[in-house]
């Protein structure tokens, strides 16, 4: 902790050393655009709390993945197992594991607006616009796949001129990238215009395998392909076809009982996605009103399979105990979204009144095949070996529709008022080898109300109400005959009632910008995951049942801060504070009044652009988040950590050569833990942690034509 202090105030004597340099003319602030609404608008004009990395941010930065760029953003989490996360969690709110599947996401993830929930380790940065993270429910927006929030990303859009990219990158641990994009007018065509982006990402990973002997069993091998086309028929319509290729293979062997980085699995695992998307969007603008049509479909091969004893025969001798499981998943999706958006607001010509009415159509089918395998036998005991051969299938189908509108009003010069409000029909279909059957079915209402107001020409002020939602669901595949487990396998939809007071300045003579906002979260039936192990000699029963508790509180601040006080210095700050409590939870009661999982109270991220000429450059930045419980289950706790990156650069022309570190202090942090017993033959809980990566360190070079 007190290593931690140190650094923090390091970097605050840094920034504070730097300050002398506002006596030199600054740029302004670059004016920013956020992307995700169905009508673009700036970032001051935005009703709710977000925060938005550039794409200057995202090239400045040693992390080049969304699971890194988390750090950066106070409040958001992730539900990491093994290779990378496929969940986020906003304000504590958020799926917890990356082993189930869930038919839900309460934070929905976007790529160029097609629906990736779900699916976050295929979130590479690299050719990215920018990264929008939309804190707050997202009932309007995207319905119940965005109870918490959403995350959007925009990847390069096609240029008028030829351009490109290019990044080669090597560290520690056998991290090795390679980046292109590039783009411009068809020659044959000029109306046409293209960009294609690849990056394969390569590592080692930096865990020990003591047991085999090996230092690569957490290795990755991450593919992404993209290729964007846009085309204008005419004046008043575009076309956009995205294709997007993402292979990502993992090795799985993360888990360790000792604090270490060593792990003791005789057979690790495999994480890995192979993931496609196609995306047609149309746009028509006419005289009154435009009209967009958004189509999409993706498919997503995942294989997650682990060391389910998580040891070794020599750790257990003289007992047999073995076990291992795999599931292979395949998912398949179809979106269809028509929207009709009206002119937008503009007072000096009377229009006061702007309105987006659309439809929305989702087809999901997911099937999974398991397979669990495993030995159990004791010497000592006159009972016969337990052996364990199971193989079965799930399959999940879901049908949701919706309908969906906002409508915002000048109520003079200086006020808006804004509602927005969806209306979702979920049918579901599960059946499963183990005689499970399920149809449930919801009917579920989201939305927002939000009054803004301009105060001056610097300041905006504004309150919100909304509600998010999530479709409740089922815990798949159990194969439960207890009848204590069999009644709780289906749970009842999440609701939540958002509250936002917000303000967002500029100070033109500073270039400064500050944003803040207040919120309150009331959760009802919030849905929590709690983990179990049925049958103490068969760690394969060990699994995770959500369950609704009676009610929930998330509440909170969340600042940001971006500076140019210079030309040749950047400086930026954010800061997250939550308070989080869950209520009436029935099933592990001790775990009333107390707060939720994956919820840190504090979380910040602080940090410096330094240019002392037009060749070097300097960036460092500090991330932390305070303690949280790692699980809704027990009352376990992370430690609190702060992590420093830096980056030395040195531009000539179009090539930048750079040095980056992530984790410049290699400080030991942990992501996730949970209880499992391990150890024969009574099999005693024992806690299993996930760490953070520790010190990376390496080269970049860069070049842009």
């Amino acid at each position: 902790m007190m290593r931690s202090t140190f650094r923090l105030t390091l970097l605050f004597s840094l920034l504070t050393a730097l300050s002398p340099f506002t006596i030199m003319a600054a740029d302004a602030i670059e004016e920013i655009v956020v992307k995700a609404s169905y009508r673009e608008t700036t970032l001051e004009n935005n009703d709710g709390s977000l925060m938005i990395l550039s794409e200057e941010q995202l090239k400045a930065e040693p992390m080049k993945h969304l699971e890194q760029l988390s750090f950066l953003v106070p409040n958001l989490n992730f539900a990491l197992s093994d290779g990378r996360p496929r969940y986020f969690q906003i304000r504590g709110i958020g799926e917890q594991s990356g082993y189930e599947g869930t038919p839900n996401s309460s934070v929905g993830l976007m790529i160029d607006d097609i629906d990736f929930s779900g699916q976050g380790g295929i979130s590479s940065s690299f050719d990215m616009e920018q990264i929008e993270v939309h804190r707050g429910p997202q009932g309007s927006r995207m319905g119940a796949n965005a109870l918490a929030g959403m995350i959007y990303m925009r990847s390069k859009q096609p240029t008028d001129v030829f351009e490109g990219l290019s990044e080669l990158s090597l560290g520690s641990d056998g991290v090795r990238s390679v980046g292109l994009a590039f783009g411009g007018p068809l020659q044959d065509n000029p109306a046409i215009k293209y960009r294609l982006s690849i990056r394969n990402d390569e590592s080692d990973g930096f865990r020990k395998n003591s047991y085999l002997n090996r230092d690569d069993t957490t290795g990755k091998d991450e593919l992404t392909v993209r290729l964007k086309l846009n085309h204008q028929p005419s004046e008043d319509t575009e076309l956009n076809l995205l294709i997007q290729k993402s292979d990502f293979e993992a090795l799985s062997d993360s888990w360790t009982t000792d604090g270490s980085l060593n792990t003791l699995s005789d057979k690790p695992g495999f994480d890995s996605q192979d993931s496609d998307a196609y995306g047609l969007r149309v746009h028509h603008q006419g005289k009154d009103f435009s009209f967009q049509s958004l189509t999409s479909a993706t498919s997503a091969d995942i294989i997650v399979s682990y060391d389910a004893d998580w040891s070794n025969p020599v750790a257990n001798a003289p007992y047999t105990y073995d076990f291992f499981s795999e599931t292979l998943r395949s998912r398949r999706s179809f979106n269809q979204e028509f929207r009709v958006l009206s002119n937008p607001l503009d007072y000096s010509t009377d229009k006061t009144f702007a309105w987006v009415v659309g439809a929305y159509y989702l087809d999901l089918n997911e099937r999974n095949d398991i397979t669990d395998l495993g030995t159990y036998i004791n010497p000592f005991s006159s009972w016969p070996p337990y052996i364990q051969n199971v193989t079965g299938t799930r399959n999940y189908s879901s049908e949701n529709s919706a309908l969906f509108g906002t409508f915002d009003y000048l109520l003079s010069e200086t006020l808006r008022v804004s509602f927005g409000l969806r209306w979702e029909d979920w049918e579901a279909h599960y059946d499963d080898t183990f005689g499970e059957r399920f149809n449930p079915s919801d009917q579920m209402l989201g939305g927002k109300l939000s009054l803004m107001k301009e105060w001056g020409n610097d300041t905006n002020l504004y309150a919100s109400i909304g509600r998010g939602y999530k479709a409740g669901g089922f815990n798949l595949g159990t194969g439960f005959t207890n009848q204590l487990y069999t009644d709780s396998l289906i749970y009842d939809p999440e609701y939540l009632w958002n509250y936002e007071l917000g303000i967002n300045r500029q100070f033109p003579n500073s270039n400064t910008r500050v944003d803040a906002v207040i919120f309150y979260s009331d959760r009802k039936d919030q849905q929590v995951m709690a983990s179990t192990q049925m049958d103490p000699n068969d760690p394969n029963t060990f699994t995770f049942l959500t369950q609704n508790a009676a009610s929930g509180e998330n509440y909170g601040l969340e600042l940001s801060l971006q500076s140019n006080p210079t030309d040749s210095l950047q400086v930026f700050a954010s800061l997250g504070l939550l308070q989080t409590e869950v209520n009436n939870f029935d099933s592990t009661s001790q775990q009333n009044g107390r707060g939720q999982a994956h919820a840190p109270e504090q979380s910040f991220a602080v940090g410096m652009r330094w240019f002392p000429n037009d060749s070097i450059y300097f960036g460092l930045d500090l991330n932390g988040k305070s303690d949280f419980y790692y699980s809704d289950s027990h009352d376990n706790q992370s430690s609190s950590y702060t992590l420093a990156n830096l980056v030395i650069g040195y531009q000539q022309d179009r090539w930048n050569y750079e040095i980056w570190v992530r984790n410049l202090f290699d400080e030991y942090y942990s992501l996730r833990g949970f209880y499992f017993g391990n150890v024969p033959p009574s099999f005693p809980s024992t806690l299993f942690e996930r760490q953070g990566d520790p010190r990376h360190l390496g080269i970049l070079i860069r070049y842009e034509f």
